[in-house]
């Protein structure tokens, strides 16, 4: 072997090779930049028997990786170094390291459990925590755990968070793997902040950046953003910039674009990259950084059913990465895009994908693994139980697992094909109806819909077939080859709960047996082929005009201005979204259907019946024929079900509330004595607040509800009449001595009690209250009346709760104000000594 260069790593691979021969597991801390993926497998391979698989969590890292030790040996990638990814693969007889990603050693795994002829595995930079990657550790775990405990594990981590780790490679009943730690050789790093501007798009504060990067910074500037479209307006926003490349790196350009970024150049380089340039990734010559401070991560809106890409804020353990890229060759700058105070609120490690992903293609290989529930295995972080419960329902929709959650061979063909499992069921089923080609055509599409300059899927299609981007037709080719080859094993259709229809001679795709070409209806083929893929994602117009669509999944989603599909009644939704705060999800990528196709796609999601419900302030009855939450057709009910309506009605009374019904003021005041009592006595007096009344409507409402049948008939009935059910016996007898409707006052006049308040209020004229001293109380003497104490004109002029302390020292000033307004009225001044009256012209004599 060649000498190796002096990297940082390099003292440690005497180390980690012996500690991984002794043990068979270990744990390599290192942080990006110090050899550990280039170095530590070329050393592994040189002093141990087998061949060294690198697990690399992206395609363009595993390329990258392959290409830069093939370098180190003075070789070109396929002999003593390949890799394979995907769709693409270079490797030969002499080839004893082969770097791939996570996700393809999976489906290897699969296929081959004993891994033949590997001797070791390298499982890189664990501590991005990709699903792929997880599950590969858990599968490699179990594998060595029985069929191969020969094979060794090596995982390498760029954060010293590594314990969890190394307890699961130690095992269950064994002391932790071996932890070797390399420190990495930077170079100091000054960090500022650019605070964006009111309103200005991350695009417009990254530009600006990186302008203050190059004025104030040497070497080339490495610039992170979230995702491919952030990159090309980013780009659009420097295209003024003379003597100065700029270059995007992401994991969908071709391998040329990718290693141009990858390679120095003559003038000065701006790279905007999204987070492949995190770790896994050397970008030579970077003395400065740009940092979006924004991640694209898998999520999923369960609630919704809308799952893919979110955009969140990075991590403080990725921005010190990100940062860290400025020092490796030389001291260097890195400009953060989000205010200083912000940066201490940032959570600390990624989150786990995991934790938030949608896990349907997960489930399917567990299942193929013999574990569905994945209980059998160690999991750095388990699966959670409801995403997983819901991945494993829609794989019964697909018809690849039977009614004992087992893998079917329908479902082993599905995860062969390492795709999706909803893109493989298209791709299965669609080839029958649309012809290989065409089906994998536009596969290849929603898999990768950046492929799509619009929302238009036809159009896409059409322009892809047109310009024929060799990314797209090697994989197009490749799937093509797959169909054919499942045709022949008879893996094709026939496994679905929800396959659509055989085709008849009025169909409106092409035939089994057709090859896509520009001529054919592409529109119907992107359709259909969306809708076996998604069929919840079918979507109905909302209204006549409107940009809203309600997909049968039943969320709302938006169709963005200027999309071309504006006129459509039906779409088939292939991506949609919804950013955080909005309503409605917003529509990514789409093809125009119709309710033909619909039918004919989504067979499964099709019901009937009859439906009585409360809606618009009355019952309405109809039959309805619904694809999941769309409605396709109705008419009405002249003679509904009697059950149907009275459950209908209670709905509405749930829905809008009791005042429905008819309130007199008895009754109104009925209800709240009632509420009184039960506030200060408790039971039996019953609850009759609104949670309560309409928690038992059948127990005071039921023989009115019993012939109810709309609106009309609630108003007409008698609420006090109805609540008196409620009324407990024998302890009825005495409601009108514990909340009496009206309370006499010593002027002889009854007046009636507000019980709206907590405490009874008696609104009275003075006058009628002389000579009291010791005012009733109520509930049993539990509850004192609160005396609203009025003019001869009515108006307040005090409010009490203890009559004799007012008599003493209220009253006085209260006196003195009366006799002034109203100086015809008796004023005593001792009104506990003279009688009470109604009048309001003679003066009160003393008794």
């Amino acid at each position: 072997m060649p000498e190796l260069p002096e990297l940082p790593v390099r003292p440690a691979l005497d180390e980690i090779s012996g500690t991984l021969a002794g043990r068979g597991v270990a744990v390599l801390v290192a942080p990006p930049g110090t050899g550990k993926t280039t170095l530590v497998p070329l050393a592994l391979a040189a002093g141990s028997a087998g061949r060294v698989v690198v697990a690399e969590p992206r395609r363009l890292a595993a390329r990258a990786a392959a290409a830069r030790m093939a370098g180190l040996l003075g070789e070109r990638v396929g002999e003593t170094v390949g890799y394979a990814v995907r769709g693409d693969r270079k490797v030969g007889a002499r080839t004893r390291i082969e770097v791939v990603t996570s996700g393809l050693l999976v489906r290897r795994l699969q296929q081959d459990p004993e891994l033949g002829g590997v001797g070791t595995v390298i499982l890189d930079e664990c501590h991005e925590r990709h699903l792929d990657a997880d599950l590969l550790l858990a599968l490699l775990l179990d594998a060595r755990s029985g069929l191969r405990p020969d094979l060794r594990v090596l995982a390498t981590s760029a954060t010293v968070a590594a314990d969890r780790l190394a307890e699961l490679l130690g095992g269950q009943d064994a002391e932790p793997a071996p932890v070797v730690e390399v420190r990495g050789r930077t170079f100091p790093v000054q960090i500022g902040y650019v605070p964006p501007r009111s309103r200005e798009r991350i695009e417009a504060q990254v530009a600006r950046a990186t302008r203050t990067a190059l004025t104030e910074s040497d070497g080339d500037i490495l610039v992170f953003l979230p995702g491919v479209g952030e990159i090309n307006r980013t780009a659009a926003l420097l295209l003024d910039l003379d003597d100065v490349d700029v270059l995007p790196l992401h994991g969908r350009l071709g391998s040329a674009a990718q290693d141009s970024a990858l390679r120095p150049g003559a003038r000065r380089r701006i790279v905007l990259s999204t987070a492949v340039a995190e770790s896994s990734l050397t970008v030579p010559g970077v003395r400065a950084v740009v940092d979006s401070g924004l991640s694209r991560v898998s999520r999923v809106d369960h609630r919704r059913g809308l799952s893919g890409l979110a955009t969140v804020r990075v991590s403080a353990a990725v921005a010190e990465q990100r940062a860290g890229r400025a020092g490796r060759e030389a001291p260097g700058h890195a400009w953060r895009c989000w205010p200083e105070y912000e940066h201490q609120t940032l959570p600390a490690y990624p989150e786990p994908e995991i934790r938030t992903a949608e896990l349907t293609r997960l489930a399917l290989e567990l299942a193929c693994w013999g574990t569905p529930d994945g209980s059998a295995l160690s999991w750095w972080d388990a699966p959670p139980e409801g995403a997983l419960t819901v991945a494993r329902t829609v794989l019964h929709t697909l018809g690849a697992l039977d009614d004992t959650d087992r893998v079917t061979p329908r479902g082993r063909a599905m995860a062969a094909l390492g795709l999706h499992p909803r893109l493989a069921r298209a791709l299965l089923d669609g080839a029958a109806r649309v012809g290989a080609k065409a089906a994998a055509e536009m596969v290849v599409l929603m898999d990768d819909d950046t492929l799509a300059a619009g929302v238009d899927a036809t159009a896409a299609l059409r322009a892809l077939r047109t310009e024929r981007p060799p990314r797209w037709t090697r994989e197009v080719q490749r799937l093509t080859r797959l169909v054919v080859e499942h045709r022949a094993a008879g893996h094709l259709g026939g496994g679905s709960a929800t396959d659509p229809a055989p085709a008849t001679g009025t169909s409106p795709v092409a035939g089994p047996d057709t090859d896509s070409s520009p001529g054919a209806r592409s529109g119907d083929a992107a359709a259909l082929m969306i809708a076996l893929a998604q069929p919840e994602r079918l979507a109905r117009r909302r209204g006549s005009g409107s940009a809203s669509y309600l997909m049968a999944g039943g969320t709302a989603v938006t169709l963005p201005p200027g999309s071309g599909l504006a006129a459509a009644e039906w779409l088939a939704v292939a991506v949609a979204d919804r950013d955080p705060g909005r309503a409605e999800g917003r529509i990514r990528l789409a093809a125009i259907a119709d309710e033909d196709l619909a039918r004919e796609a989504a067979p499964g999601l099709l019901t009937g019946g009859d439906e009585v419900r409360w809606d618009g302030g009355d019952v309405v009855a109809r039959r309805v024929e619904r694809l999941g939450a769309i409605v396709v057709a109705e008419k009405p009910l002249r003679t509904p079900d009697p059950d149907l309506v009275r459950r209908a009605v209670r709905q509405g009374l749930r829905t809008e509330g009791l005042d429905l019904l008819r309130w007199s003021d008895d009754a109104r005041n009925l209800r709240q004595r009632l509420d009184f009592l039960h506030r200060t006595l408790g039971a039996p007096w019953p609850a009759v607040d609104d949670a309560g009344l309409v928690s038992d409507l059948d127990s005071w409402l039921g023989p009115e509800l019993a012939t109810a049948r709309r609106r009309a008939d609630l108003a007409r009935i008698d609420a006090g009449t109805a609540l008196r059910r409620l009324l407990p016996w024998p302890e009825a007898a005495r409601l009108d001595e514990l909340a009496p409707e009206r309370l006499e006052v010593p002027s002889g006049s009854r007046i009636r009690l507000d019980y709206t308040a907590d405490q009874p209020v008696l609104a009275v004229k003075v006058q009628e209250i002389f000579g009291w001293t010791d005012p009733p109380t109520l509930a049993d003497g539990r509850a004192p009346i609160l005396l609203h104490l009025l003019s001869p004109a009515q108006r307040p002029v005090a409010v009490t709760a203890d009559l004799p302390s007012f008599w003493k020292t209220g009253w006085p000033q209260v006196r003195a104000d009366l006799r002034g307004r109203y100086p015809k009225h008796a004023w005593p001044e001792d009104p506990t000594a003279v009688p009470a009256h109604r009048g309001t012209a003679r003066r009160a004599r003393p008794a």
